[in-house]
């Protein structure tokens, strides 16, 4: 399937929480006693407009819909947010349903968009439905265990480090550990480095790719309990002290939980759609040739200057899912 078919397709995603089926109940669905909350009770009503009803999660789905698939936290019925959206319902419903009264309803482009609309809807509420239970706690985990296994995992260092102005600084602060001083201490009383001094100069733990090259070029060649000798970077001179040496942890599930959501529900869409199109019989007129006019010698239109208005980059079936690009 193409990136562009892929990614229109991928669209009705972004409206599966206004178009889907009435959620899951949930602990919140139920009252003290464990009696189910009413409907009113569980998504109240937030206006009443001739008699029709616009309940909360009306506004929360048009929140969703708005946001075009970015994300964004839900909006807070006492927000500004949540009361502008709300108007804009209060607003939409008025209009269709003066539209009714004129009877615009019944008019021929009026019919074939109502069409358009019903088939997005359907299809949504298809997406939802096959893709609801396809991504659940134990895929997501499978997945996770698997990209774990194909991140490049390098080495992280502990340590300690005390910064000054001048070398001789720098070696008489080493001479001082040498002779038997704490270096915790020491970086209290002596360190310029106002963000770590006062907790004995810690770091934490880095990668070599974290800190300063010629920083990182000492610290992974200074073993674990081994303090280096002076060096200079460009924000002084430092001496370290390594506490501890470890293989760098692989990010967390939560970490990467979004990115593995995203790249398996885009994969199953994509089967989906592909197998609904192998079962189809699907005629397609012949499109005609684009038409590039030249008003001036030079001037190319937007359909020729050899670069695409929209660009994507398509993803292979193999890529991991915790590369940031």
């Amino acid at each position: 399937m193409s990136m562009k078919r892929l990614f229109a397709a991928s669209l009705a995603l972004v409206v599966l929480a206004g178009c889907g089926p009435e959620p899951r109940r949930t602990a919140a669905d139920f009252g003290p006693s464990g009696s189910a909350l009413s409907l009113d009770e569980r998504d109240p009503v937030m206006a009443r407009v001739d008699g029709t009803l616009i309940r909360r999660s009306d506004v929360e789905r048009e929140a969703a819909s708005q946001a075009e698939g970015g994300e964004s936290p839900p909006v807070a019925p006492g927000s500004e947010a949540f009361a502008a959206i709300l108007d804009e319902l209060i607003d939409q419903r008025l209009l269709a349903m003066e539209a009714r009264r004129r009877g615009l309803d019944q008019a021929e482009e009026a019919q074939r968009r109502l069409a358009l609309a019903e088939e997005r809807i359907l299809g949504n509420v298809l997406v939802e439905t096959a893709l609801a239970d396809a991504v659940n706690e134990a895929t997501i985990e499978r997945i996770y265990q698997e990209q774990v296994r194909l991140i490049p995992l390098g080495e992280e260092v502990r340590a300690r480090h005390i910064l000054v102005d001048t070398r001789e600084e720098a070696e008489a602060i080493r001479a001082l550990v040498d002779a038997g001083q704490d270096f915790a201490s020491l970086a209290v009383r002596m360190s310029q480095d106002q963000a770590t001094r006062l907790q004995g100069g810690d770091l934490g733990y880095f990668t070599r790719e974290g800190v300063l090259p010629a920083f990182g070029a000492v610290a992974f060649r200074t073993g674990a309990g081994e303090t280096s000798e002076a060096f200079e970077t460009e924000f002084g001179w430092h001496i370290l002290h390594v506490i501890d040496r470890r293989r760098e942890p692989p990010p967390s599930l939560e970490t990467l939980r979004p990115n593995i959501v995203r790249f398996y529900t885009f994969d199953q869409l994509e089967g989906l759609i592909e197998g609904l199109r192998q079962q189809a019989v699907i005629e397609r007129a012949a499109l005609p040739e684009p038409d590039i006019m030249l008003e001036d010698e030079g001037d190319i239109g937007p359909a020729d200057a050899g670069e695409p208005i929209v660009e994507g980059v398509e993803v292979e079936a193999g890529d991991s899912v915790a590369d940031p690009g």
